[in-house]
């Protein structure tokens, strides 16, 4: 069967940033950090005390306070993204055989502010007590479904859950949806929002966490530092339009760039720890690449999964190494966690979008807080201020929680 070409048309994102590409992208380039303490809840008991959230965030710019009411904080998110991809796209008025647009989305965690909510309302006035809305707001499918519902998208509609890799694995998953005919259009990406007492608790007994940065929060994700101590909790969207390449061009679609290639394995290793030689997610960059039929040495840029915790930053860039060889040494890598700090499962979706403005703009966005480098974190990676190159393919990576991981390759457009 014959693979069609798969391109980006369209962004959106709300982050810790900004709500909005253009000043997300202008906060990355200039090195700005979206961390500060958290502000929605007491964290005076809580070992980690900071965050990256969405400030000042209000769903109604993008819609009506009734349907506000009904979706989570999660899929406020995923449908302010897309609200502004298929803007940007030229999507949002129609012109597209609904039954020819798929939602996948991807999220690792739902509505935890949801289920906490509904939690209080059982211990307080019993199962009567209990809002009729808890499920359906707190259950991951209804991110992509309140998008498909809003713009009445009638194809495929799912959310892809592997932890901190969902977003990747959900732009793969819809580029292989339209590589083999299933769809034309695909509303992609993911969202997120676990910043709340249950999950920084949770993340906090996992010790997974930035704990001794707490009075200088911008300072805290600093990965491929030594003096790293974990990841910072980030909350938002970050939402791509996908099409098939003669679908955008027939109508004169603004192209950001090609998806070229995606890879997938799994670890089968641990539950919360990486494989400690690197292994799966080499493999997942190298298939990636064959995907694309793609050598290492044609990746100008790559952005890192770089969560600042111990375990990872060594671990990847061993991982890095392996799929690249010597071309490891000379590809620039970053990671744009350091600023919006860890989205979980919108993560992939956001650092998709800044690769693809990397790529549009021939801009390396900083690692920022790497002032002390690790001795195993030895390759290029941008330290503290980004810098211009000559773009034509970049390489975006995620690993989450049981091993998954996700490699995706945009590359610049050519007829």
């Amino acid at each position: 069967m014959e693979r069609r070409r798969v391109v980006v048309t369209g962004l959106g994102t709300v982050n810790p940033l900004a709500h909005d590409v253009a000043n997300t992208w202008e906060a990355i380039k200039a090195g700005k950090s979206g961390i500060t303490r958290i502000s929605t809840f007491d964290t005076e008991e809580y070992a980690s005390k900071i965050a990256g959230e969405v400030k000042n965030f209000d769903p109604t710019v993008w819609m009506d306070r009734k349907e506000a009411r009904k979706q989570g904080r999660f899929t406020q998110f995923a449908v302010a993204g897309a609200a502004q991809a298929l803007e940007d796209a030229g999507l949002d008025k129609g012109g597209v055989d609904p039954e020819r647009v798929g939602v996948i989305l991807g999220n690792g965690i739902g509505g935890y502010e949801v289920t906490e909510e509904g939690v209080r309302q059982l211990a307080a006035r019993g199962p009567k007590g209990v809002s009729p809305m808890t499920v359906p707001k707190m259950i991951l499918n209804e991110g992509p479904a309140n998008v498909a519902i809003k713009y009445g998208f009638h194809g495929p509609c799912y959310c892809v859950v592997t932890a901190c890799a969902s977003a990747t694995d959900s732009i793969g998953t819809s580029l292989n949806a339209i590589r083999y005919g299933q769809i034309d259009v695909a509303v992609t990406g993911g969202m997120e929002a676990a910043v709340t007492p249950f999950g920084i608790a949770g993340f906090v007994q996992l010790t997974a966490l930035s704990t001794k940065y707490n009075d200088n929060p911008t300072a805290a994700s600093r990965p491929f530092d030594k003096d790293r101590d974990g990841f910072v909790m980030a909350e938002g969207s970050g939402i791509l339009i996908l099409e098939e390449l003669t679908h955008a061009l027939d109508r004169g679609a603004k192209i950001y760039g090609e998806v070229a290639g995606y890879g997938i394995t799994c670890d089968a290793y641990h539950l919360t720890s990486p494989d400690a030689e690197g292994n799966g997610p080499a493999r997942s960059m190298i298939l990636a690449l064959q995907d694309a039929g793609m050598e290492p040495s044609e990746i100008d840029y790559m952005n890192a999964h770089g969560t600042s915790t111990p375990t990872n930053d060594p671990l990847e860039t061993m991982a890095i190494k392996k799929a690249f060889g010597d071309h490891a040494y000379k590809m620039p890598i970053s990671s744009t966690k350091s600023m919006t700090a860890h989205m979980v499962g919108g993560a992939g979706g956001m650092e998709a979008i800044i690769s693809l403005l990397a790529l549009r703009d021939g801009f390396l966005p900083p690692t920022i807080n790497l002032d002390n480098p690790d001795e195993r974190c030895d390759l290029d990676y941008v330290p503290n201020v980004g810098r211009k190159a000559d773009l034509r393919a970049v390489l975006s990576d995620n690993l989450g929680f049981g091993g998954h991981n996700g490699s995706l390759i945009f590359k610049k457009f050519e007829e």
